[in-house]
């Protein structure tokens, strides 16, 4: 209790100082999402964003040094997911690494008795403890087209959250226990459209990527939320529902 209140305090003094002006103008740049936030949730953001900051180590990867731009661009993004929520700041998330472009990871699967090992390129990636790891591109990318539903911060961000509680599985901690069934109903039903529409060779306006299994289609609608908040809003009224309740934003209302 006693480490809560003075972290509680520490967090509180660095949210009360001034936005530097060049912190300001490199998310006027590479986030214009912050330009449709109210003055005082901006002003909340960027709180967020010095707190991220001081606590949260960065480190380049493939060559990349890593800078000011780097640092704020993504910290920018990954507090949008924080605002109006009485959460801690990705309490398990220990470094972000951060490559220049894609880059090669080793995966490694189970198939019944077989361990299959193989690598690929990735554009970022979020470990239940410790790391998030990203292609600056891609983040550059993602944050300056703010209406495609594509944003790999965002998309890796949504995973740590739904690991606070200890596993990655789609339902990250809602507080009250009455609220993981009307979770469970509502994403559960829609990954199961989104699943079947796929099988069956239709499209859908949630990306594909969301059907590999409940933790990604978590973070894919997050990433929509956000992103394609009107057409969620529209066309998947309850889902948004459940994510404006857990986000505690409305962003289709911008």
């Amino acid at each position: 209790m006693i480490l809560d209140f003075w972290k509680k305090r520490r967090r509180a003094e660095i949210r009360e100082r001034t936005f530097p002006a060049e912190f300001s103008a490199i998310t006027t740049a590479n986030v214009p999402y912050v330009a449709r936030l109210s003055d005082a949730d901006r002003r909340e953001l960027e709180g967020l964003t010095l707190v991220f900051l001081e606590e949260k180590p960065f480190e380049g990867c493939g060559g990349l040094e890593i800078d000011d731009e780097i640092r704020v661009t993504i910290a920018a993004q990954a507090c949008l997911l924080l605002l109006h929520r009485d959460t801690d700041m990705y309490p398990n998330l220990d470094a972000i690494l951060v490559y220049p472009s894609a880059y090669r990871a080793k995966t490694r699967r189970v198939d019944g008795n077989l361990v299959i090992e193989d690598e690929g390129v990735r554009l970022g990636e979020s470990w239940t403890r410790g790391t998030v790891v990203l292609a600056w591109d891609s983040v550059k990318h993602g944050a300056s087209h703010m209406f495609d539903g594509h944003n790999v911060v965002l998309h890796e961000f949504a995973h740590q959250l739904d690991g606070e509680d200890g596993s990655m599985d789609g339902a990250p901690d809602l507080g009250r226990r009455s609220r993981y069934v009307a979770w469970a109903r509502v994403l559960g039903e829609e990954y199961e459209e989104l699943v079947s529409r796929l099988r069956a060779g239709r499209g859908s306006d949630i990306d594909a990527y969301g059907a590999t299994n409940p933790q990604e289609f978590f973070a894919v609608i997050t990433e929509m939320f956000f992103e394609k908040s009107a057409a969620m809003k529209s066309r998947h009224p309850a889902l948004y529902a459940e994510l404006a309740a857990f986000y505690a934003q409305d962003p289709a209302g911008h």
